[in-house]
């Protein structure tokens, strides 16, 4: 479900993404439901693609967000606006205990934090994966190529399933 809510550069809040088109998407606000054009010279991003630096590479936004939610068994995070960087780097450290300390800054761990209470405000499941043997573009949509390629390589499996039954059928 995270490849459908998106980030939008310049605006508060996050968005689910409702269609799209050649020159622009059209999200719905996760705050008031409002659906607005987000053109292609704004900066998306979906949270799918967010990771967080660690000492040993990054590590995607999804296993922090579920970190949290388990830790707060799916309430809302009680860290409010004025609480300190400090608190808030002892919150990730609870969460994600070997966080890279000069790359993530008490802005990115704000935003981890309010991003996952609005997920828990409209019940997003952070659960839920996108099958792996759907490729989607950049958009988020199936092209007609992929699906193409897709079904033409399930043909060829097959093809090459029944050669070799016959085969074998002909060597005994």
């Amino acid at each position: 479900m995270l490849t459908k809510i998106l980030s939008v550069t310049g605006k508060p809040g996050l968005y689910k993404l409702i269609s799209t088109n050649k020159n622009m998407n059209v999200v719905e606000s996760l705050a008031d439901g409002k659906r607005i054009p987000v053109y292609m010279h704004e900066k998306i991003v979906a949270l799918s693609d967010v990771s967080i630096y660690t000492n040993e590479g990054d590590t995607p936004l999804r296993d922090v967000l579920k970190a949290i939610k388990e830790k707060e068994s799916g309430n809302k995070v009680s860290l409010g606006a004025k609480s300190s960087g400090k608190d808030y780097f002892n919150y990730l450290e609870e969460v994600l205990p070997n966080y890279n300390k000069e790359s993530v800054y008490t802005s990115d761990v704000k935003k981890i934090i309010s991003w996952y209470n609005i997920l828990m405000e409209n019940d997003i499941d952070l659960e839920e994966v996108v099958k792996e043997d759907e490729t989607e573009d950049a958009e988020g949509e199936v092209s007609a190529s992929e699906v193409d390629i897709k079904e033409e390589k399930e043909k060829v499996k097959e093809e090459e399933t029944s050669e070799e039954g016959a085969e074998e059928d002909g060597q005994k």
